[in-house]
Parts: C-alpha cells; structure tokens; sequence
C-alpha cells in the first residue's frame, strides 16, 4: 500500500509540473501576439491550435523518436523523423488556418492575407524558418530533462561512493582492532602494570571510532588526538625499544576524512618497530594551511626486514585508506611514498576540503 501511493505522489507530482509548464508557455505565446491582433477569439485558436501541435511533436520526439533512435546512434533517421514530423506539423496548422481560420472571421477584425495552400507544401523557406517555433518547447523538455537525469546520475555516484566508504571502514576499524586487541593480550599474559592504561587508550580510541568519526569529514584536532592515543598505547607496548618525534604546525582549523592517517602510522609500527631489536624511530609531521593539509612520516627499518616478504603480505589498511582517498579526495591529494631498504618516507598532500 505504501508503495502504491509514493508511486502515485510522484507521478502526479511529474504531471502537474508538466501541466504548469504547458500552461506558462501557453500564456507566453499569447502575450508575445496579445498587443497586435485585435480578435482575441481568433488569437486564441490560431494559438491554441498549434500549440496542440507543440505537445503532440514534443512527447513523440520525446518519448519515442529519442530513446528508440537517437540512444540508439540511428542519428539520420531520428533527424529525418524529426523534420517529417514538423512538416507534418506545418502542413496541418496551414490546413486548419486556410479551411477553418481565416474564413470563420470577417475582415472587420483586421485584414487577413491571402492564404494559399497549395503553395505552403513547396515553400521549404517558411518550413524551414518555421523549426525553431515547433521545436522550441522540445528544447526545452529535452533541456529539463537532460537536468534531472544528470540530479539523479549524481545522486546514485554519491549513494554508491558513501556506500563503498562505509564498506571500506568496516574492514578498516576491525583491522586496527585486532591488532590493538593483541597488543593487549600480549601484555595482560606478562601481567604488565601497562595493562589498564592501555585499556583506558584503547577505550578512548574506540569512542572516537564508534561514535566522533561517523561524519564525512572531522576536525584536524581530533585526527591528532586519534594518533597521540594510538602513539601512546603502542609506546607502552614497545618502551625504549621505539622513539616518536611528532611535529605539529595546525595554522588552519580544517577538516579531514576520519582515519586516514590513522593507517599510515598503524603501518609505521608494524613493519618499523614489531621486527626491530635494538631501536626504532618514527617521524611524524603535519601542517595545515589556507591551502592544503601535509602530512610526512618516516620510520627506519629493522636490520633483518625483507622488502619482498612485505610485499607479499600487503596491507589492509594501507590498500582501503588509498581507496578512501581516490573517493574522498578525487584529483585532490598527492601521496608519494619512497620504499628503501633502510627507512619508509610518506608524504601525503591534499588540498583544503572544508573548514571547521
């Protein structure tokens, strides 16, 4: 039943937006001659008639002549339909003008020329001349349309990009979660005095995860507080065995895709600091400007690291936060990332998105 009547809401929504439509041009058409004829009754009809002739042209084209053969790539035979129509059309409103028209009115209402019929059906100048006027309310159908078509194209893009990023946060959030979670269970069996501080870390990061970070977009700040929580928790973890210098400059309040970063240094742990036996080292910098948000990292790398084996395992996170980027940031962000056997540098630019 509900589907019924939002079925009928919309189509007669469409058709009293088709009926007012009409109705304006209608009304255009005969104020434009309004001034000059005196007959008002003779006005009308002559009007009325061909604008009857407007519909019927307009919805064929429209209905049948674009979809079955323009989409079709049949252009000759769509344009050579087009022009039989509105001969078609011009031939029948001389006919209604020369049998019924001109003669239903005496010449006390103003002077009518001759009108000879036989003489419309060879004269391609005024058929010509005659196109724009039978197609002018097309065009303008066509031209809506070709609007609303494009509104909802758009609309479906966004549906589908909001639906890919939330697809891409559930595979990320549980990622970091899971290695979180063992972080945690490694310390709880030594039995560490770290264990409730990093319960409350990790507390603090999942509030943020389930219930800060739903919007699009977030302020910078709370992104780096994000990282200052996670930096914290794995520096319980690893000790001395890891130092984090991080570098901030926030010149502008700006907004940023939730998470983003948070992948980039969840990465710098794992592959710069879990395999290293003496001391590892993780830079981070972020600036913000009127112009764009820069973000570096660096982390040197364990003497036994193998670059091959981390290319085969890849990365999760690593892979779904350059898809957010490619969705979120399109033609809008650079990230150059320089892989050697010594350290990882990454330096992600994007440019301003929104301000807080």
């Amino acid at each position: 039943m509900t589907i019924t009547r939002n079925t009928s809401t919309i189509f007669n929504k469409k058709t009293l937006s088709h009926l007012l439509f009409w109705l304006v041009l209608l009304i255009y058409f005969m104020s434009v001659s309004w001034p000059y004829e005196k007959n008002k009754i003779f006005l009308f009809e002559s009007v009325f008639f061909k604008f009857i002739l407007q519909i019927i042209l307009a919805y064929t084209i429209i209905k049948l002549l674009i979809p079955y053969l323009l989409n079709r790539n049949r252009k000759f035979l769509f344009f050579s339909c087009s022009f039989i129509l509105i001969y078609i059309s011009f031939i029948t409103y001389s006919i209604f003008k020369s049998y019924h028209l001109i003669p239903s009115y005496p010449v006390e209402f103003g002077y009518r020329p001759l009108f000879i019929l036989a003489d419309r059906f060879t004269n391609f100048p005024a058929i010509i001349g005659s196109i724009p006027g039978y197609l002018f309310p097309t065009i303008i159908l066509v031209i809506f349309n070709y609007y609303k078509k494009q509104k909802d194209v758009a609309n479906l893009l966004e549906q589908k990009r909001t639906s890919e990023l939330n697809a891409l946060k559930h595979q990320l959030n549980p990622h970091f979660l899971f290695n979180t979670l063992n972080n945690l269970y490694a310390l709880a069996l030594k039995k560490s005095d770290k264990t409730p501080e990093v319960i409350a870390k990790l507390s603090e990061i999942l509030d943020y995860m389930l219930y800060q970070c739903k919007d699009k977009y977030v302020p910078i700040e709370k992104e780096i507080e994000l990282l200052d929580n996670y930096i914290a928790l794995e520096e319980l973890r690893y000790g001395n065995r890891v130092e984090v210098v991080f570098e901030k400059h926030i010149n502008s309040p700006v907004k940023i895709a939730p998470l983003i970063l948070l992948t980039f240094v969840e990465n710098a742990f794992k592959h710069g600091v879990s395999q290293e036996l003496k001391k590892a080292v993780i830079t981070l910098y972020i600036c913000t400007t009127d112009t764009e948000i820069v973000f570096k990292l660096k982390n040197t790398k364990p003497q036994s690291h193998i670059e091959n084996t981390i290319k085969e395992k890849g990365s999760i996170g690593m892979s779904n936060t350059e898809k957010q980027l490619e969705l979120l940031y399109p033609n809008a962000y650079v990230l150059n990332v320089n892989n050697t056997t010594l350290d990882y540098n990454l330096e992600l630019k994007i440019k301003l998105h929104e301000k807080v």
